[in-house]
Order: C-alpha cells, then sequence, then structure tokens
C-alpha cells in the first residue's frame, strides 16, 4: 500500500465516520448499541466501533496497513447503508441508524 493509497483510505475515513471517538465510545456503552449488529457475543459493528476509536486516536504516522484496511472497511459498511437509506418514520430511534452508529457514523449529524 502506499502513501497516496493510505492518504485516500484515510479522507474516505474521516468523511464516513462523522462521531468524534468521545461521542463513539459514549454510544457504545448504551443498550442501544450493544442491541443492533450480527455476530456471537459482541457484534461485528460493536467490535469495530472500539477499533474505530482506538485508530481515530492513533498519530498517522503510528497507523498501520491492517488499520487502513479497517478504515476501507468502516467507509465501505457505511456507503452501503446509507445507499440503502433508512426507515420512512423514526430514523432517531431505528435500528438503521443504530448499526450505522456502532461503525462511527449518524447519519442525523
Amino acid at each position: 500500500m502506499d502513501d497516496d493509497e493510505r492518504k485516500g483510505i484515510r479522507r474516505d475515513f474521516d468523511e464516513a465516520v462523522n462521531m468524534t471517538p468521545k461521542q463513539l465510545e459514549d454510544w457504545l456503552q448504551t443498550d442501544d448499541s450493544k442491541r443492533v449488529g450480527v455476530g456471537e457475543g459482541e457484534s461485528v459493528g460493536h467490535e469495530s466501533g472500539r477499533r474505530i476509536v482506538e485508530i481515530k486516536r492513533t498519530k498517522v504516522a503510528d497507523l498501520t496497513d491492517d488499520d487502513h484496511e479497517h478504515m476501507r472497511r468502516v467507509t465501505g459498511y457505511v456507503h452501503r447503508h446509507l445507499t440503502q437509506g433508512g426507515p420512512k418514520s423514526d430514523v432517531e430511534h431505528s435500528r438503521w441508524r443504530y448499526s450505522l452508529m456502532n461503525w462511527g457514523h449518524d447519519p442525523l449529524h
């Protein structure tokens, strides 16, 4: 992975993840956050949210190729789910929004 590719991944990630590390960390503590998603025990999205907080708090120079791959995965997830569109009513309390928030994106921001 070259420097230009890394920069592009970080730019796309920063656009997709519109929650601060603190906002995301606080969200991940809620029952609503823990109830949505796929996976045994902790959901994939919830685990991803914890990783996003770590990445956002890491200096750019210290980010690994694995971090960049996760950033790419996050961006893809957010874009796919935004394209699907959310519910017609009560977006604020929807599983669609909660799932996106686990991945660092609040569609109401």
